[in-house]
Parts: C-alpha cells; sequence; structure tokens
C-alpha cells in the first residue's frame, strides 16, 4: 500500500474574523521556544520551503512552519499507511495549530481565501522577500491556502508516468475542495477563487505529458535557467515530483474546511496515484489531454464547484458534477479498495455531493447573517471540529 501526507495551510484570525499576523507568534509557542525567538521561526520558512523539517517537527515529516504572509501557519502529518492516520493526523495538527494561535490572542480557520477584506503581510525572510520583490502583486496579495498530497512512487520514472496520467483528473480535485468564495470581502461567484489567483504565478497550471524522468529533469533544470523562478520550491505545476521525499506531490486542491474532506481528497489522490502505476506498467498510454483543454476545466472546476457543470476528464464535453465525481471513483475503484478506502471514499464523496463544499457553508453563512466576520468565526468552529457551534459562532465572537 502507497504511503500517503498531507499539508495544510491555515489562516490566522482574531475573535472578529479578520486575518492577523501572529502566524510567527504562534510558531513560536507551539515549538516551545518563545516569543522572543521568532526570527527563528522565520529563517526556518527557507528551509521548509526546500522540504526540511521545521518548526515544532513531530518527526516523519510532520510540522508547523510559517507560510509567505504572517496571516498563515502551514501544518504537515507524519507519513501515513491508511486514511484513520490521515486524519488522526489532520486533528492532531490542527489542534496543536489552534493552540498556538489560542495563546497568541488569535484562533486559525480552514479557509482557502479570507472573507473579510485584508492587506496581506509577508512573513519575514529572505527567501520570502526575494518572492516579494520579483513578483510584486502576484506574491503581496498572495493571502491564500491550499492543501497539498503527497503518495509515495518507487521512483522518478515511476512518478513521471504517474504524473502523465493523472494530470486530466486534477480539476475535478479544485471543485471537490472549493472553499473560497470570497475575496476582499466580496463574493467572486466562484467556488474556489483560490485556484483562479494561484494560477497568476508563472509556472502554475498542468504539466505537459513528458516522456521519462530524463525530460522532466531537462525541463526542470530549463526553467530554472530562466532565472525567473527563486528555486525548486516555486515550481507551482498542479502536480510535481517532490525534490525532497519519493513523492507526487498533488497541489489542486483548496484546503478543506472539515478534516473529513480532506481524508476524502487523499484517498481519492491514493487511488489516482496507484491506478495511473498499474496503468504505465500495463503499457496504457497517457490521456491525450492538451493544456489549453486542462487550463479550461480547472477553470470550470473553480468557478462552479460541485453545483455546476464540470469538464469530463474522459469526453472533455460538459457533464455535471456528480457524474464527473462518480466517474472518478469508479476510475480508481479498484485501487481504492486494495487500500481500503472504497467505503470511506464513496461514503464520503456522497457526503460533499449531498452537504456542500466549503464555499456552500461559507456562502450559507453570509446569506443568513450578512457580515464576512460572521462566516470566519463559523469556520474557526469548524475547523476545529465543532460543526454543532456554527450557528452560534457565526453570530457573535467567543471571547
Amino acid at each position: 500500500m502507497r504511503t500517503v501526507g498531507v499539508e495544510e495551510e491555515l489562516l490566522v484570525v482574531d475573535l472578529d474574523g479578520r486575518p492577523v499576523a501572529l502566524g510567527p507568534d504562534a510558531l513560536a509557542v507551539a515549538a516551545g521556544r518563545g516569543e522572543g525567538e521568532d526570527v527563528v521561526e522565520h529563517d526556518r520558512a527557507d528551509r521548509a520551503a526546500e522540504g526540511r523539517p521545521g518548526s515544532a517537527d513531530r518527526g516523519g515529516g510532520a510540522r508547523l512552519v510559517p507560510e509567505l504572509m504572517a496571516q498563515q501557519v502551514e501544518l504537515g502529518t507524519r507519513v501515513c499507511g491508511s486514511l484513520d492516520e490521515v486524519a488522526a493526523e489532520l486533528r492532531h495538527w490542527r489542534d496543536r495549530a489552534a493552540a498556538a494561535a489560542t495563546a497568541t490572542g488569535a484562533r486559525v480557520a480552514a479557509l482557502a481565501t479570507s472573507p473579510v477584506a485584508v492587506r496581506a503581510r509577508p512573513t519575514p525572510g529572505e527567501r520570502y522577500a526575494r518572492m516579494l520583490a520579483t513578483f510584486g502583486p502576484i506574491a503581496t496579495d498572495q493571502l491564500t491556502c491550499g492543501c497539498h498530497v503527497h503518495v509515495a512512487v518507487a521512483d522518478d520514472e515511476e512518478g513521471v508516468a504517474v504524473l502523465n496520467r493523472i494530470r486530466v483528473w486534477l480539476p475535478v480535485l479544485t471543485a471537490l475542495t472549493a472553499n473560497s468564495p470570497f475575496w476582499q470581502g466580496e463574493d467572486t461567484g466562484y467556488a474556489s477563487y483560490r485556484s483562479r489567483a494561484w494560477s497568476r504565478w508563472p509556472t502554475a497550471g498542468p504539466l505537459a505529458v513528458v516522456p521519462d524522468a530524463a525530460a522532466y529533469h531537462r525541463l526542470v533544470d530549463a526553467l530554472l535557467a530562466t532565472g525567473t523562478v527563486i528555486d525548486r520550491g516555486m515550481l507551482y505545476f498542479d502536480a510535481r515530483l517532490s525534490a525532497t521525499w519519493p513523492t507526487v506531490e498533488v497541489r489542486t486542491a483548496d484546503v478543506a474546511l472539515r478534516v473529513e474532506d480532506a481524508v476524502v481528497l487523499a484517498g481519492l489522490v491514493r487511488g489516482l496515484v496507484e491506478t495511473a502505476a498499474r496503468e504505465a506498467a500495463a503499457g496504457t498510454p497517457p490521456p491525450d489531454a492538451p493544456g489549453e483543454l486542462l487550463r479550461l476545466a480547472s477553470w470550470r472546476a473553480g468557478r462552479s464547484g460541485l453545483t455546476g457543470d464540470l469538464v469530463h476528464p474522459v469526453t472533455g464535453r460538459p457533464a455535471p458534477a456528480a457524474d464527473v465525481l462518480a466517474a472518478l471513483v469508479e476510475h480508481v475503484r479498484p485501487a481504492l479498495a486494495d487500500a481500503g478506502d472504497e467505503r470511506l471514499v464513496t461514503r464520503g464523496v456522497g457526503v460533499l455531493l449531498h452537504r456542500g463544499t466549503g464555499a456552500d457553508l461559507q456562502r450559507r453563512v453570509f446569506r443568513e447573517t450578512g457580515d464576512p466576520a460572521a462566516v470566519v468565526r463559523a469556520a474557526v468552529a469548524v475547523t476545529a471540529g465543532q460543526p454543532g457551534d456554527v450557528a452560534r459562532a457565526a453570530v457573535a465572537p467567543s471571547r
């Protein structure tokens, strides 16, 4: 069975729902180092970007680390063998991040963008300063939170074969996790506006089919040689080979509001990787889908989420989101069954279709309250695993 790990980015917010630049302070608390050593946590941001252990390391890759903006923290799970382990790890690290933020007078919310208008504040550090200076508003406006899933591969050859075969399905994962309808206090009309904001980076988007690992590495070297991106950490393909771990990393998802939805995502990604590896071993060629079509499919997924049509990865035609999700589950069902994930993932997809995504919950709270801050307070409650408190939390801050 392939191992899996998950990275999530969380917003750090005050009691009124505004993002606040207390991420580094929260990390100092989590690391047990005290507020006087914040600069250590800032410096570790550069190391975390290269895949090295960060602050509050738990071993096995698990960690809390800084992100580009000081209104964020990032968590990473251990390497997990089962989806139950993934769920336990995500709850552990969300709880730890929440406790650290609470010690600074803040909270954490699994929101992919801020419903409240905000000016992003960068985390100190040489690498982040270079990014801000090089990319201007693309970087300075980038207060967005994603979820990245790592799945083990045997080697780079298998990894490239997997990348070639999963690329057509990745927009579906954006729709599945859509959790960012708001931008600067306004409803954008998108279910995942984070995916659109993220697409402005020069290396973001679908990766072309490449014949083998050598060609993949030549492509990476050619991109780095342009001097445009700062390092390998800025190769923001929808999916890529990890520069540090023997994994394929899928990067198209919003951070999920609920842990159970993130677990479903992890199960589907592991199923996609295993299915693709089996296809490659059997000599099945990768789907012949041009990058232009995949970029359009990604836009459609970000716009509609699960409430409208998506571009079907097999036919290239519009189809209801429920039909496309059903096709995804059927595509990976043998791999899900072999990993023991079939029941959990199938049930989780059904729940998502019935209950809706994080974007749907955000909009529902906003319709009921008319208050973007109430949306954040509700998200804080859900992030903490207290969905029963959503209505109460949306009404007034919890002091």
